[in-house]
């Protein structure tokens, strides 16, 4: 009797879950529908893309003038996975941008920039974590002045020329989903040159020359990677939508190598995006950079430009946790 329910009972188990099976096959070229949804209740998602063109032409204009064709593009996306106590944060903001005038074309934006974060929740705004930040450019950029009379253009970077990629082990203060404050006592960076036609050197004080024996963006002759150990990383990033129609994404990166103190690294990203109709967008990047090995001077980087926006995004406000009773 116990072996005849026990039958039984197999039975209805099976013949549930093949009821609810509804994968149907008439000959090879039919389509396959199995009833299987995934969760993704625990993913977090937004993506901002934009394309800008400004153009200007003239012909017998007695003001005189240049014609010109610009063209720009930006992408900032994040996908964030939360379930229990752990996540996935992964944030890319990408820009390529070209100007051409009088048939000359050169590089006005460009930019990669990819991070990842893994993190373990140790109280309601703490995690402790770990992450991996890349960063390189999409093409070969340029010098265009200082240069010898015979030269009109001197390659100074390329893609993975330089390119930097930093992990990071530490504490996470994280009040919000938008949010987030990484501190890392341990934080080993590598720096590529794979291109070693960017090598360069000043001749006096202001004419660049070819130098393939040069040390250029802190990686030495006939090396292609410099490693740096022993840092301090400190990480802040800002994504939100201030209003139905502007949008700010802004990261603040300070890298501290413990044997040269005397030179900590600053880097700050900022996208601020205004929607004027649905697809029509204004943009302002700003991209500040103060590293010794790339230069000795702060460094710019500055775009405004109108066009076409597609944003979208899936993020859900943080829950404040409630006061006990």
């Amino acid at each position: 009797m116990k072996g005849t329910l026990r039958f039984l009972l197999a039975w209805l188990i099976c013949y549930s879950a093949a009821a609810q099976d509804t994968t149907v096959v008439k000959n090879f070229k039919d389509t396959l529908s199995v009833n299987i949804k995934f969760d993704t209740t625990y993913w977090q998602r937004s993506f901002s893309g934009g394309i800008n063109l400004n153009q200007a032409s003239f012909s017998n204009w007695s003001g005189g003038g240049i014609n010109s064709l610009a063209l720009g593009s930006t992408i900032a996306a994040r996908a964030l996975y939360m379930k229990g106590n752990w996540s996935w944060d992964n944030t890319g903001d990408f820009q390529l941008g070209y100007v051409k005038q009088q048939g000359v074309q050169r590089k006005s934006s460009d930019q990669i920039l990819i991070t990842s974060v893994v993190g373990l929740k140790a109280s309601p705004v703490l995690d402790y974590f770990f992450s991996s930040t890349f960063s390189s450019y999409f093409a070969p950029g340029y010098q265009y002045t200082n240069l010898a009379p015979e030269q009109t253009r001197l390659k100074i970077s390329n893609f993975l020329s330089p390119g930097q990629l930093s992990l990071a082990w530490g504490l996470a203060y994280k009040p919000q989903t938008w949010l987030s404050v990484r501190l890392s006592p341990f934080s080993p960076r590598l720096t590529f040159l794979l291109d070693n036609s960017v090598r360069n050197r000043y001749q006096g004080d202001t004419l660049y020359v070819r130098d393939p024996t040069a040390t250029v963006y802190g990686v030495r002759s006939g090396r292609r990677v410099r490693t740096e150990w022993l840092a301090l990383q400190l990480q802040a990033t800002l994504t939100k939508n201030i209003t139905e129609n502007i949008n700010i994404n802004a990261k603040y990166l300070m890298y501290a190598n413990y044997q040269t103190l005397n030179a900590i690294d600053h880097r700050v990203d900022l996208t601020v995006t205004a929607k004027v109709t649905r697809y029509i967008s204004t943009t302002f990047g700003l991209i500040a950079l103060l590293d010794k090995d790339y230069s000795s001077a702060m460094q710019l980087q500055q775009t405004l430009a109108i066009g076409l926006l597609y944003n979208v995004s899936t993020f859900r406000e943080k829950k404040k946790a409630t006061a006990a009773k």
